[in-house]
């Protein structure tokens, strides 16, 4: 009689629990940052999906089902957790952290996901110049190196001329800033910086080839 109490109870407590623990949508995203292993290994990855409890990763190296990682993410800073599945090109993972840092990614993916809703071009969000050096490069995750003419910067953008055409989304470093690309033209690209700069003549001096 008692073993089927004590069942009771814990059946009661766990429906109490899954009715108080909050309900969180996913969103897609498109979010760069850098994960670590457990064997400490790191390595550069994309976030395309994401809500305060999992994440869809886009990664190099997927890691085993289990294995505890930690992401830092730009926008939105340090997350860890375990990878649940593995995936094409990458890994699904649960999110561990407190219900108060939950709420607070809940608030920063509403603001990246209707950021990218609004779907602004990145020249009408900042005011766009022409830079006094234009010789740049670019520098892509495997290694290989282009030369480019940058057409114009904005503190979170630059439109270069380059002979080829990085798939959308991909990750970049322009000179020393990391970046991806968001948009494709006729003579170039334009790449979209992991973060807004505050000053222009930061980003000048970080995209020059000296």
């Amino acid at each position: 009689m008692l073993d089927h109490d004590l069942a009771m109870d814990v059946r009661r407590q766990a429906v109490s629990t899954a009715a108080e623990e909050p309900y969180y949508q996913s969103v897609r995203v498109s979010v760069l940052g850098r994960y670590m292993l457990a064997d400490r290994r790191e390595f550069p990855c994309q976030i395309i999906e994401m809500s305060p409890g999992d994440a869809r990763v886009i990664a190099p190296v997927s890691g085993n089902p289990g294995e505890r990682i930690i992401i830092y993410l730009d926008h939105l800073g340090r997350v860890e957790g375990t990878i649940t599945e593995l995936m094409e090109g990458g890994f699904v993972m649960e999110l561990v952290s407190s219900s108060r840092k939950r709420d607070r990614l809940a608030a920063q993916l509403t603001w990246l996901a209707n950021k990218d809703l609004l779907n602004l071009p990145e020249d009408r969000r900042h005011e766009r110049v022409v830079p006094d050096m234009r010789h740049s490069s670019i520098l892509l995750e495997d290694g290989r190196r282009y030369n480019c003419k940058i057409t114009d910067i904005s503190l979170s953008g630059a439109a270069v001329e380059i002979d080829v055409r990085p798939a959308l989304g991909t990750p970049v470093t322009l000179g020393r800033m990391r970046a991806r690309v968001v948009r494709h033209f006729q003579d170039g690209i334009a790449v979209e910086f992991a973060s807004v700069q505050e000053m222009l003549t930061v980003v000048q001096q970080n995209l020059s080839m000296n």
